[in-house]
């Protein structure tokens, strides 16, 4: 018999080790596996857990499609989605990701992500990926062969040696806040106020297959997320900086409900609604890295960078890069010379700041001007259609290779007329 080595016990060597079992990390594990690599992804909770993001886009899907999850997602029953609608006041727009310039899926889904989460998760286990729960990882060494500790629920700890690790830990932030990565955002602070609630929306008018994003009637900097889920339930949150919380109600669910009395669309949908789940708060969110890569790891999804949850895009940038880290990372592990930052820093960075500059457009208000102005180019229409939808990284769309200066012209017309 093999006499018993507690020191060896307490240390794994892996090829793949993924901080985290959101999104991102159950697409890149599941990528890597069907390449037939060794993959291990330690996640600090215990799924089903709560996760705001709930609106897909519709980019999101190719990820699920390629990491053979798509069947799966598509019998869970999840809410369908084919656009986003905008109110102001008594102007209402949409964009329908079916009549968009860039080729991809024309819809997705709207879905509660503790079951979304948990389900991506279960596909990923399902094809042979091994996942542990409730194991933090508490220190990181990369000085040489990439070596974590992590600590289990017992409080016991052990250490992992991995070929290449994937920090996809979300808001965590794992690896940023172990080797000193972060960055500050140039976002100013905001605060986000949301819940689920019972709907009971009786206007047959309302789309339950588009995401309602609604702006204050008198605060353009001040937004509210109305998202159908299937079931009659809707994801509702308000979006501020700090200032606007001042001198409103301390308790959470008043204040929210403070704001949506002071919109009239709100207001006048959720009338019947039954307030059932204590409202959350999260502010801070914004984040950035010096750099989305290092000897011997990647950043994903929101452990590198988020910036704001207006266009629902953090969860596609999750994904996205997901499948760009395992990609690439398949090739290093094969034998091949790889260039971390200008195959993946670089055209993942391209995607989020032309996310960026509609968010920052967005909160000027130049953005909002051209959501809300009426006719307008068809053509035009589709393009900010298509980064709606997700596609933010299609080269021929020049308001995506051209963001800035593209929506500033508009913007400029819209006004003029």
């Amino acid at each position: 018999m093999v006499p018993f080595d507690k020191e060896k016990a307490e240390r794994e060597q892996r090829s793949v080790l993924v901080i985290g079992a959101g999104p991102s990390g159950a697409i890149a594990a599941a990528l890597l596996k069907r390449q037939g690599h060794d993959v291990l992804i330690l996640e600090r909770q215990r799924f089903p857990r709560f996760s705001i993001g709930e609106s897909l886009l519709a980019h999101c899907l190719d990820f699920v499609e390629e990491a053979g999850m798509l069947e799966a997602v598509e019998a869970a029953g999840f809410q369908r989605k084919n656009g986003a609608a905008f109110a102001w006041g008594e102007r209402y727009t949409h964009f329908d990701f079916r009549d968009k310039f860039t080729e991809g899926k024309d819809w997705t889904f709207q879905v509660q992500r503790a079951q979304f989460d948990k389900l991506l998760a279960d596909q990923a286990a399902l094809q042979g990926v091994e996942i542990r729960y409730e194991e933090e990882i508490v220190a990181a060494d990369f000085t040489a062969q990439p070596q974590l500790t992590a600590r289990r629920a017992d409080g016991s700890e052990y250490s992992v040696q991995a070929d290449f690790v994937l920090d996809a830990s979300g808001y965590g932030r794992v690896l940023p806040r172990l080797l000193d990565l972060e960055a500050p955002s140039n976002f100013p602070l905001r605060q986000a106020l949301f819940t689920h609630i019972e709907d009971r929306i009786d206007d047959a008018a309302f789309d339950r297959e588009k995401i309602l994003i609604s702006t204050h009637p008198e605060l353009r900097d001040v937004w509210f997320w109305l998202i159908p889920f299937s079931h009659g339930r809707c994801s509702l949150g308000v979006v501020a900086e700090a200032t606007r919380y001042e001198g409103r109600p301390v308790d959470l669910d008043a204040c929210l409900r403070q704001f949506v009395e002071e919109t009239p669309n709100l207001r006048r949908l959720l009338k019947n609604a039954r307030w059932d789940t204590p409202v959350r708060s999260l502010g801070g969110y914004s984040a950035n890295v010096k750099s989305l890569h290092g000897p011997g790891f990647a950043l994903l999804g929101n452990a590198a960078e988020f910036l704001d949850p207006v266009f629902s895009s953090g969860v596609t940038i999750a994904m996205r890069s997901a499948s760009m880290a395992a990609g690439l990372l398949h090739r290093q592990l094969q034998g091949e010379t790889v260039d971390w930052q200008s195959q993946f820093a670089v055209p993942l960075k391209r995607g989020v700041d032309t996310f960026r500059a509609y968010v920052e457009g967005w909160y000027d208000g130049s953005f909002q001007d051209v959501i809300y102005h009426s006719g307008g180019s068809p053509a035009i229409r589709q393009m900010i259609s298509s980064i709606l939808a997700g596609y933010a990284w299609d080269p021929r769309n020049p308001y995506v290779t051209e963001p800035q200066r593209r929506l500033r012209v508009l913007a400029e017309l819209c006004a003029s007329k």
